[in-house]
């Protein structure tokens, strides 16, 4: 890889790092509000953890796609590889390249 593809590469895993520390933010602040005043008696309906839960597994799927998937151990990089193959076979000859 060219430094500015690996100084492209970085800023994206760093952006999906920091997209998802915001999202769990969010997320806690969220919840901690909803139960805060429903425990409190703030609110006119008690709190119900199941938007919590369906949420919480969004930010769970969020996360194995920042951390394991993005990574850069395997999975994406294999995929973008094997794409670049297929489209530079499927690039008539004497094009030079993209």
């Amino acid at each position: 890889m060219s430094p500015d593809e690996i100084n492209r590469l970085a800023h994206k895993r760093a952006g999906a790092k920091m997209g998802w520390w915001i999202h769990a933010s969010v997320y806690v602040l969220v919840n901690a509000y909803w139960l805060a005043k429903s425990s409190y008696g703030l609110g006119t309906h008690a709190w119900s953890p199941l938007p919590a839960l369906g949420w919480g597994l969004g930010l769970g799927l969020h996360g194995v796609s920042v951390w394991l998937l993005g990574a850069g151990s395997g999975l994406r990089e294999r995929m973008v590889q094997r794409e670049r193959e297929r489209l530079q076979q499927q690039q008539p000859p004497g094009n030079g390249g993209f």
